[in-house]
C-alpha cells in the first residue's frame, strides 16, 4: 500500500482528501502544522507528499526546503495562490506539482497516481551513462558530477534521462512535455519546463549562462550538447 503524507491545515479540506485517497487504497498520514509536518516526514517513507502553502507555524516552500535535503519523493503543493510567482517559486525550491484551491477530486486522483507513477519507473539494470564529468547510474538512478553526487527530484531525474537518450538532437518543447507527462492529460506548460531545465542547469552546469549540456535554441528548443556513452556490464557502447 502506497503511504501519503497531507500536511493541511484546513481541517474539513483535510478530511475530505483523506477519505478520498483512503478510497483509492492509499495509506494516508495527516499534520496540521509545519512541525508535525517537518517530524513526520522524518520519520516515516512516503510514496508521495502533499503540501499545503500557508500553514499556520510557516510555510509550505520552508517545509519542501526541509524534505528536499533528506530524499527526493514526489511533493505536490496545494494552495489558494495561483500566479505564476507563486508556481515557479513552488518549483523552484523542488516541487513537483502544484494545485489551486479549489480543484476537482478527479484532478487531484489524477495528479497523485501520475506522480507516484512516474517516480516508480526507474530504468533497471546495471548500466551506465557517461557524458563529459556526468554519470548516471541507471541501476540506482544516482547522478554524479565530477564523482559528486547530485541531488534530483523524480521528474528532474526523468526529464535528464529524456535529454541523454537523444544527444545532438534538437528536441521542441511540446516533445519533451510530452515524453515527460507519458501523453497523459498534461499538467505541465512551457513555464513549467524552463523552471526544470533551470533547475537542472543549476545542478550539473558550471556557468548556467553559458551551459555545455542542455543548450537552448531559441524559439526552436532544447538539445543536450554533448556525446553520451553507454557502459553495459563492464562493457562501452559509444
Amino acid at each position: 500500500m502506497e503511504k501519503l503524507l497531507l500536511v493541511e491545515d484546513d481541517a474539513s479540506l483535510a478530511m475530505g482528501i483523506e477519505f478520498t485517497l483512503k478510497g483509492e487504497g492509499y495509506e494516508v498520514h495527516r499534520a496540521a502544522t509545519f512541525e508535525e509536518g517537518r517530524v513526520l516526514s522524518g520519520k516515516n517513507s512516503y510514496s508521495l507528499i502533499i503540501l499545503d502553502v500557508n500553514l499556520p507555524d510557516g510555510s509550505g516552500y520552508d517545509l519542501c526546503k526541509i524534505i528536499r535535503t533528506r530524499n527526493d519523493v514526489p511533493i505536490m503543493f496545494l494552495t489558494a495562490l495561483d500566479d505564476e510567482v507563486n508556481i515557479v517559486l513552488g518549483l523552484e525550491i523542488g516541487g513537483d506539482d502544484y494545485l489551486t484551491k479549489p480543484f476537482r477530486v478527479r484532478e487531484l486522483l489524477s495528479r497523485v497516481k501520475a506522480l507516484i507513477r512516474r517516480n516508480k519507473k526507474k530504468p533497471s539494470g546495471g548500466n551506465m551513462l557517461e557524458s563529459g564529468d556526468i554519470s548516471v547510474d541507471l541501476s540506482t538512478a544516482v547522478v554524479k558530477k565530477s564523482s559528486r553526487e547530485i541531488a534530483l527530484t523524480a521528474q528532474e531525474y526523468k526529464l535528464l534521462l529524456i535529454f541523454m537518450d537523444k544527444p545532438h538532437v534538437l528536441m521542441k518543447r511540446d516533445e519533451i512535455l510530452g515524453q515527460l507527462t507519458e501523453d497523459e492529460e498534461s499538467f505541465f506548460d512551457e513555464n513549467t519546463l524552463a523552471v526544470y531545465i533551470k533547475r537542472i542547469r543549476e545542478k550539473i552546469e558550471d556557468d548556467v549562462k553559458q551551459p555545455d549540456y542542455i543548450v537552448t535554441q531559441r524559439g526552436l528548443g532544447y538539445k543536450w550538447n554533448k556525446d553520451v556513452g553507454k557502459e553495459i556490464k563492464g562493457l562501452k557502447d559509444l
